[in-house]
């Protein structure tokens, strides 16, 4: 399979911003999104209350009542309710922001993103839980995902050009699971 190039991205900031408030929040409580900004300005990076807000609802970021009865901002999933087909959508709506292009070889699909954006990507494509994925391996700017079929690759690779293309998740029966679904 060639190469093939998703429409322009916008600036990876965002996404890079998004995958540190995840490592913040998986690393510690956090009750408030004021402590979340306090958090982020330390590392030199400054962010509004609306953008905040809405960083949090674009990493699917869940309220919890921590050990300690306080609530804190937790990953999501953190609660058990998020579902594969919500996981899925938010997978597709990441496709349409980061994937630049996509590439293939056997059981290899060979992701590219701007820089700072693969781990975000990586993380959302393993919460789909697709049992056609082995795992994620996710450098700086690259997303290499293993499939089980030993020629799963390039069905992978046109799944998440696709979903690029589109910024949707398949229809239900087109869900990548190794085959199509009829």
């Amino acid at each position: 399979m060639t190469s093939r190039s998703a429409p322009d991205r916008p600036s990876s900031s965002r996404m890079v911003r998004q995958s540190r408030i995840l490592e913040l929040i998986q690393g510690r409580e956090i009750g408030s999104q004021a402590e979340l900004a306090d958090l982020l300005a330390l590392e030199g990076i400054s962010v509004s209350q609306g953008t905040l807000s809405k960083d949090l609802l674009d990493i699917g970021a869940v309220r919890v009542r921590a050990a300690s009865g306080m609530l804190v901002y937790a990953p999501p999933g953190s609660e058990g309710s998020a579902d594969r087909s919500a996981n899925e959508q938010r997978l597709a709506r990441i496709c349409a922001e980061v994937l630049i292009g996509a590439d293939a070889s056997a059981n290899l699909a060979v992701l590219r993103t701007p820089p700072g954006a693969a781990q975000y990507f990586a993380s959302a494509i393993d919460r789909v839980a697709m049992d056609a994925v082995v795992g994620t391996i996710a450098g700086d700017d690259t997303v290499m995902v293993i499939t089980r079929p030993s020629d799963g690759g390039q069905e992978m690779a046109r799944y998440f050009l696709d979903m690029a293309r589109t910024g949707r998740a398949p229809v239900r029966g087109e869900t990548f699971d190794g085959e199509r679904k009829g």
